[in-house]
């Protein structure tokens, strides 16, 4: 191995390689390549962890798994396989997840370095805080088909992983997906939607019914159906109950037609008799199912075309609504509720027909079963190459940190092309902590904008301290003076507090509450700003401290810059344009340009790049002792609103370089491999 080959490591970092202690978190496409690495690098002693089974469709990429091992644990026969370069190596593999409460501050100590090759931002999350808890320093990846981003996290030396905002996964009001929707992702959301609601875990804001609440069907026959509706327990759409759509599916045995004419005629006809909404649109034209339009595609073409490439027509999306209609039903009999699958092929086939349905109704192009299952499962291409040589960063980057070469460590971005000074690889230094992060810094603080009269418990425990906010397990307090407990990560102990609202326990604007996750050694105070109108379809919105010198002016008490999340909203700040720079030391800039073009809403995978030297001694792949170039002149920091760029220094060597981050899809679906998404 090459730890143990006199010469290829220098003699402090080859001790050290044989003697630490290494984690890696996740064993998929990044994770595979990655151990392969450390092992032939000469590391003995290494944690692998990962929830993942291994699927068919992993063996393209993950090359540590061959057909014999589907349906195995992935961290289990990476480490077999990996332990088959070098034998020695001591690999103890875990099929668990991370977030687990065994995984403690107590339990990441133990490690010299964590290396990350996750597919998902709470995980991601959670790994930060740990590490951040322990005081052991972070190798953080991910990759995007032909791009990929590799940064070292330190506590107290870097920014964490949430040190800057992240833009949210795109969301759509429920009103444009019931009522109005104008993209083909519009009437796919609408499918899944309607998959849950028939055999998956029913949720009220993913009802598929015409939305009579609609600000834009307020005209005289939107209220007229809204009446009618609240009037009979028969609507106007077809004489069916509106109880619950799953109700009415089971009463008749999920007949194919009869929930066709419901779903693809009685509703778009009760759409239609909100005029108001069609005065500037394109009515919805309803399907009949005894006259379906016919194909006017090119059928010799289509033939010589596999399945998922197919654009189907009208007649051959019925046949496969009435297929994958029985095999569900028969899935959902067997097995209960089901979790929508982009690799199961009833599952696939019933939101592309109903998508398509959907489309073809609203006069938008329909898509493929390929486009639609990239669209629907948030795929993003996996390339084999991409992951070696990030894998091959990780350790390069890796190998720094352990041989107290911390300040040679970059923020290294992958491009899709060379840049104008030839350059496939960008390295960017590391960016010092944000001191108003709501994780790293010394007081973590956060503000959360609500009406402590609609809000309750449960959403505050659910939605914003799990789900925004990342904790695990928390526990919060009134800072009343009295320590009055609103919530409890003992079970059972304030279940009784859930239903109840903010307003019932005195909290109002100014209110203070303490929070504090034992599982991630966090704590965190959150302010608490009362607003009694906040804009549509949200809830709430949390505003961290992101350094915004010249914050733009808010209207109606609800701020409109610096937001982390906002509920069914999308973050825009993500699409701003960067701003260019000229010149031999612009590489960061050409990297975030060929990142921006990949245009999706995905996670990320690091802290913010910053300032860009000029570097011709290629040190991020190679170990030396070069003196760095000059350090760059202070910058005046960018604001999250568009428009408002940073300042740059008159110096050359130096340029503001966008914050680059790779997602992991928020997807959770196994896709290891995920979005560089850069904001500004």
């Amino acid at each position: 191995m090459a730890a143990s080959i006199h010469g290829v490591l220098p003699e402090d970092t080859a001790q050290m390689v044989n003697a630490c202690r290494v984690l890696v978190v996740g064993a998929g496409g990044i994770g595979c390549e990655l151990l392969k690495n450390l092992v032939l690098t000469g590391f003995h002693d290494i944690v692998v962890i990962d929830l993942d089974t291994i699927d068919v469709s992993n063996l393209n990429r993950q090359f540590l798994f061959h057909k014999k091992h589907v349906g195995k644990s992935k961290s289990q026969v990476a480490k077999e396989s990996a332990q088959m370069f070098n034998p020695k190596a001591k690999i103890e593999a875990r099929h668990d997840s991370v977030t687990n409460p065994e995984y403690n501050r107590e339990f990441f100590r133990q490690f010299n370095i964590v290396m990350n090759a996750l597919d998902n931002r709470a995980a991601r999350n959670h790994v930060n805080r740990m590490c951040l808890a322990a005081d052991v320093p972070l190798v953080e990846s991910g990759t995007a088909g032909y791009l990929g981003q590799v940064t070292v996290i330190k506590k107290g030396l870097t920014e964490c992983y949430e040190c800057q905002p992240k833009p949210t996964q795109k969301t759509f009001p429920g009103c444009t997906i019931r009522n109005t929707p104008s993209e083909p992702i519009h009437c796919i959301v609408w499918a899944k939607h309607l998959f849950n609601q028939l055999f998956g875990e029913e949720d009220p804001d993913q009802d598929v019914s015409p939305d009579t609440a609609d600000p834009e069907a307020a005209g005289d026959a939107g209220q007229s159906a809204a009446t009618s509706t609240a009037s009979t327990n028969d609507n106007a759409a077809g004489g069916v109950e509106r109880t619950s759509t799953r109700t009415w599916a089971e009463s008749t045995d999920y007949n194919p037609q009869k929930l066709f004419k419901k779903l693809f005629h009685d509703d778009v006809k009760y759409l239609l008799s909100m005029d108001k909404l069609w005065k500037k649109r394109r009515p919805p034209t309803p399907l009949d199912w005894d006259n379906l339009p016919q194909s006017e595609s090119n059928q010799t073409d289509a033939a010589s075309l596999i399945k998922d490439q197919r654009l189907w027509d009208m007649q051959e999306c019925v046949s496969h609504f009435k297929d994958s209609l029985e095999s569900l039903k028969q899935q959902y009999r067997q097995r209960g509720e089901l979790a929508w699958d982009k690799d199961d092929d009833a599952a696939m086939d019933f939101v592309t027909c109903t998508a398509n349905f959907r489309s073809f109704i609203f006069g938008i192009p329909t898509k493929t079963r390929f486009d639609v299952k990239s669209m629907a499962g948030n795929i993003i291409p996996a390339i084999a190459t991409t992951n070696a040589v990030i894998a091959g960063l990780i350790v390069m980057e890796g190998l720094k940190v352990l041989s107290g070469h911390l300040d040679k460590c970059k923020t290294v971005y992958l491009n899709r092309a060379p840049n104008v000074r030839k350059r496939l690889l960008v390295p960017c230094r590391l960016e010092t902590p944000n001191p108003e992060c709501y994780v790293c810094s010394p007081k973590p603080e956060v503000t959360v904008h609500l009406n402590t009269s609609h809000v309750t418990v449960k959403v505050l425990e659910d939605k914003i301290l799990k789900g925004e906010l990342n904790m695990i397990a928390p526990d919060v307090e009134i800072d009343d003076g009295k320590g009055t407990i609103l919530i409890s990560s003992e079970e059972g102990e304030t279940e009784e507090n859930n239903n109840k609202l903010l307003s019932d326990f005195s909290i109002k604007s100014g209110s203070r509450l303490k929070a504090d996750d034992f599982l991630q050694s966090y704590e965190l105070v959150i302010n608490i700003i009362h607003i009694d109108k906040l804009p549509e379809e949200q809830e709430y919105i949390v505003e961290g401290k992101a350094p915004a010198p010249e914050p733009a002016p808010t209207t109606n008490n609800a701020p409109t810059n610096n937001t982390i999340t906002t509920q069914d909203s999308a973050v825009s700040s993500s699409t701003s344009e960067p701003s260019r720079v000229q010149g031999p030391a612009g590489d960061c800039n050409e990297a975030q340009a060929a990142v921006t073009t990949n245009g999706s809403n995905g996670d990320q995978a690091g802290p913010s790049a910053a300032i860009v030297e000029e570097d011709d001694d290629d040190d991020l792949i190679i170990m030396d002792d070069e003196d760095e170039e000059e350090q760059a002149q202070p910058m005046v920091a960018q604001t999250a609103s568009p428009g408002k760029k940073r300042k740059l220094s008159d110096s050359d060597d130096a340029v503001m370089a966008k914050k680059a981050k790779v997602a992991m899809g928020a997807s959770g679906d196994g896709n290891e491999e995920e979005l560089v998404i850069l904001d500004s």
